[in-house]
């Protein structure tokens, strides 16, 4: 058995969460007017399976994805996709029991191997990057969970989600890295529950229409926080 045999319920993110997805702006346009879907990623590399990727939370390293594509890949006019995402069930590389489960699927990968002679395909690192960012043998250990999970006509996962240490530390002896960030891979495309171009955050309220109101026989500094209120002209 690949899956943990754990039941308890708490195994979905009950809300919807942002994600960010680096792309052409032509595509951008092209997905939020509704005229074009986004593709799935199916490739022997990818990090976390096949199917839809985003920056969970992360439109700066959305940007930069667009603006540095890994590889030989060109971006004319860098932009940002934004998508408003309902995990469902999700296999989420932080909860104990779905990495208990990652684990048996390797195991399981392993031993069909060396029965059949074969090799484990591996992670690599690229030209550009120390990383392993060709992350064969991830890809195939999770992708050989979702086939057995066909195949034993278990629920299917919606979604992943894993946790990326990535770059170089941000200080000597740093614990933290430039580039760790959280990564979403949709399975299911009825969890995107839409799409769209992300704003710029703007300056509210305006500074000249900015007022306190201070009750009668107080002073500033007497004056409670929940006193303060702000008033339009």
């Amino acid at each position: 058995m690949l899956t943990s045999e754990s039941k308890f319920i708490y195994t979905s993110d009950p809300g919807l969460v942002l994600g960010f997805h680096g792309c052409e702006e032509a595509i951008r346009d092209a997905v939020v007017s509704g005229n074009m879907m986004l593709k799935a990623s199916q490739n022997k590399y990818d990090w976390l399976g096949y199917g839809f990727y985003f920056w969970q939370n992360n439109y700066e390293r959305a940007l930069d994805f667009a603006t540095n594509p890994p590889g030989k890949k060109e971006i004319g006019k860098p932009a940002v996709l934004g998508a408003v995402l309902s995990l469902g069930s999700c296999l989420d590389l932080t909860d104990k029991k779905h990495i208990k489960s990652v684990q048996f699927s390797y195991e399981n990968l392993k031993v069909s191997a060396i029965s059949e002679n074969k090799k484990l395909p591996v992670n690599k690192n690229s030209k550009d990057s120390k990383d392993c960012v060709l992350r064969e043998l991830d890809c195939s250990v999770i992708e050989n969970l979702h086939e057995s999970m066909r195949i034993l006509q278990t629920p299917p996962f919606d979604s992943t989600r894993g946790v990326f240490i990535e770059g170089s530390p941000i200080y000597e002896n740093a614990g933290f890295h430039e580039k760790t960030h959280i990564q979403i891979c949709v399975r299911n495309p009825n969890c995107i529950k839409g799409f769209f171009i992300p704003r710029e955050e703007v300056q509210w309220p305006e500074p000249e229409k900015l007022h306190f109101i201070i009750p009668d026989n107080s002073t500033v500094q007497e004056t409670p926080a929940y006193y303060s209120t702000y008033l339009t002209q």
